[in-house]
């Protein structure tokens, strides 16, 4: 007959290996992610947002000039 205590602690440790292994993958992973973001995503976005800015500044700008005329013409 078998050993129900055997089964149970057999099944124990396999779960804990498997939660184990799990948990180093998500790590891995997860520094592979981080380091993604810091190399490809961070850079993307800077370049994008200066750009934005720099266009966000010449529209203002533009919309600046334009007040001033508008505004000294009708004084």
């Amino acid at each position: 007959m078998p050993d129900p205590n055997n089964k149970a602690e057999q099944a124990s440790a396999k779960f804990s290996k498997t939660v184990a292994e799990t948990t180093e993958r998500l790590e891995r992973e997860a520094q592979e992610f981080v380091k993604y973001l810091n190399d490809e995503v961070v850079p993307t976005v800077r370049v994008h947002s200066t750009k934005a800015l720099r266009s966000a500044a010449q529209k203002l700008q533009e919309l600046a000039n334009y007040m001033e005329q508008h505004s000294s013409s009708t004084k």
